[in-house]
Parts: structure tokens; sequence; C-alpha cells
């Protein structure tokens, strides 16, 4: 007879189902300004408590508080909040187009605007960013054209990626936008090898890169993490922990045993975890990590702690694994109203203003929509057959010249 007792498989499980009251009562917040700043030159041995805090700027009267204040112009913040607003404007209304039949598929960054936002107009032009699906707010805080993103969306013959793309698979080089995959993890290797040959030419140019916190779970993000550490690259490595990898809960990718900002310390890498719902400390931690990247010290992972307030894409049912209103009861809130509420407080904002911008943009975006239209929509209008042969090889290949020569093309 064994004494020993029987194994169990534990399967990790949401605090909260679809019927239950929502519940994030086993998240802890720090206050804002809590959280203390090392200097960039400290040795990562030197800040390994930072993983298990919470950079926070914004405390709950709406006041920039703490030692990561990044003490921006008011002009600055009214730009970020245009830009955030932009992306909110323009996911209602391209959803809207999908529900018509307008378009195949979309995704939605709502609860995440921040992130994008504050990151692209942190970094600087030449900089380049590895993009996910959730930061077209990158692509708006840097004006690229709302037309040629409703005219990708549509697929139609004016669409600037030729139809290659997934609708929202973005790619704008000059905008310092890395082609979108949905292969999300794939990009984080590649951030890290575009900031290593940037350090090997003498450059001064990094990376930034962004996966989902499901993505941690796969082989992509440790192989990409090693490469980091050793060659010290110059790159920010961030994990956007949005609660949810399409229905799979954080804990699936072990968000239940450490902070996935931790996951920096196996590699002798800085971690922070930063509100993501807070525009000051997403760009107070970007502009830390940057600037050790760009003073030859490497790599920086920051967690960007956030969630998702929609479906993961118009293909997803949040209400089946979660609870409908789940999003209202995030204890940190929502990205857009933090800043317009730190904007009020300061005097540099109102409730009249903020109904005017809403106003314009949402006219801005209908217009692009509408121009979109008219060259087609989903089926109705697409790039010519002849592109499927452009931009495959630098010359091309004989085997393509004589499938071009077949077509007739």
């Amino acid at each position: 007879m064994s004494n020993r007792t029987p194994l169990s498989l534990r399967i990790p499980e949401p605090p909260a189902r679809p019927g239950d009251a929502a519940d994030f009562s086993h998240i802890l917040i720090p206050s804002a300004g809590e959280t203390r700043r090392p200097d960039i030159a400290a040795s990562e041995a030197e800040m390994r408590d930072l993983p298990f805090g919470l950079v926070r700027v914004l405390d709950e009267a709406g006041q920039a508080v703490g030692p990561w204040n990044p003490r921006l112009e008011a002009d600055t913040l009214r730009e970020g909040l245009r830009a955030m607003l932009l992306t909110r404007a323009f996911d209602e209304r391209l959803f809207r187009s999908h529900r018509q039949g307008k378009t195949s598929f979309y995704m939605k960054s709502t609860g995440e605007e921040a992130i994008g936002v504050a990151q692209s107009m942190m970094l600087g032009r030449e900089d380049m960013c590895f993009p996910t699906y959730r930061v077209m707010g990158w692509l708006h805080a840097r004006g690229y054209p709302l037309i040629d993103m409703v005219n990708q969306i549509f697929s139609n013959a004016n669409d600037p990626l030729k139809g290659r793309q997934l609708p929202i698979l973005f790619s704008a080089r000059d905008y310092g936008f890395y082609t979108l995959s949905g292969n999300v993890g794939s990009r984080f290797g590649h951030a890290v090898g575009w900031a290593m040959a940037s350090a090997y030419r003498g450059d001064d140019k990094i990376a930034l890169a962004y996966i989902g916190e499901g993505t941690t779970a796969e082989g992509d993000f440790h192989e990409a993490l090693t490469f980091a550490a050793v060659y010290r690259a110059p790159a920010v490595l961030c994990v956007t922990n949005n609660q949810w990898a399409i229905s799979s809960y954080s804990g699936i990718a072990g968000g239940e045993e450490t902070t996935f900002a931790a996951k920096a310390i196996a590699y002798g890498l800085p971690g922070l975890r930063v509100d993501g719902n807070d525009f000051l400390a997403v760009w107070a931690a970007t502009e830390w990590a940057a600037e050790r990247a760009r003073s030859n010290l490497g790599t920086t992972l920051i967690e960007l702690f956030t969630y998702r307030a929609s479906g993961h894409s118009t293909s997803d049912d949040p209400t089946k694994y979660r609870p409908a209103d789940e999003a209202a009861h995030w204890p940190l809130g929502d990205p857009v109203e933090r800043l317009k509420g730190h904007m009020i407080a300061l005097g540099e904002w109102d409730e009249a203003r903020h109904a005017a911008l809403i106003e314009t943009l949402d006219t801005q975006v209908r217009e692009a929509v509408k121009t979109g239209e008219a060259v087609g929509t989903l089926g109705k209008s697409k790039p010519s057959v002849a592109e499927m042969f452009e931009g495959v090889f630098k010359e091309p290949d004989w085997r393509v010249v004589e499938q071009r020569r077949e077509l007739g093309i």
C-alpha cells in the first residue's frame, strides 16, 4: 500500500464568469506616486522590486504626483487626448462598417488608447514600432491619413497594401510602424534584431515592440529576451497585459504566479510594471526605458497593465466568457476619462471643448469612411490582380515573369 497522495492537475480559472459579479479584489493597486523611479544607469540588480510595483502618476483627483511625473506641456496633453479620442471615434465607426458588411474583420482598441498614443508621441519619428493589432493610436498620433486606413480596412482598389494584408494589419514605414502580423509573437524577435542592427551600424535609433500577455507563453517571447539581454539590444519590449488573450484570461499565461514584468529578472533585464490606463505613466516609463536604450544600457521589459474593454475582434463575443459589465468595474478606469479629468483639473480643458472635439473628430472619420466607400467596400472594389506579382522579388524571378505572361497582365 502506498501512502502517497494522488496528484491532481490545476486548471486556472478566472475569478468571474458570465452571470457572476465582476471581481477584481485580487488586484492590488499601489497609490499613485508610490513606486520609486531609479536612475537610468542603475544596475538591474538594484531594481528587482519594480516589476512588483505599479508606475502610476495620475491619482484619483486627476492630479499628477510622484517621481514619474513627466511634467508635460498642456499642448502635449491636448494632442494626446485628441489622438486617443480619434482612435476611439475611428474604432466605433469602422466597427459599425463591419456589422454592415463593408469589411471582413476589425479589432477595437477600447480601453488601451493611452498606450499606443503616448508611446508614439514620446519616441522619435525614426525609431521603429513593431506593433500588435491594438495600437492604431500610434498611427493616429502621427497623422497617418484616415483615408489610407479606411481603404486598407475595406480592401478596395486604393488599399495602400494592395490587398496583401488582413484588415487593420497596417504597414507604414514612414510613420515608424513596422508591418503588423497576425502572428504577434514573431514581432518581438524582429524588434530585437532591428535594434541589434541599429547598434551594429552605430546608429542612434531604437525599437519598441508589443505582444499581449498570452503570447508570453510562446517561445518567441523567450528567444527575444535572450537575444535582447545577451547583446544589450537598444529596445523597449512591451507586454500589454489587458487580462484576456481572446477568451483565455491572463492566468493561463502565468499571470497568477507572478507579474509579467517579473519575467525580465530571469534574463537580467530591468522590468517595469506600468498603469496602462495612465497616459502620463506610460509616457514616463517609455521615456525612462528609451533613455536607457540610447545610453547603450540595453533593453527594458515593460508590462502595460490595462484592460481590453471590447471583444478581442469582430469574431468574438466576450459575454460568453466574462461578466457583461466587467469593463465598467476595472479599477484603473478609462484612459480617456482620466486624461480628460487631469486636464480639467489643470484648467486646460472643459466639457464644452471636449464635446466639440468629439464632434469634430467624428465628422472627420465619417468623411473618410464616405470617401472610402465611394472607392468601394468589401468585394465591391479590389486592387488589380497584377499587384500580386509586384513586391515579391527585387528583380522578377523567371517563374513570376512566366505566370504573369500566362495571365496576360
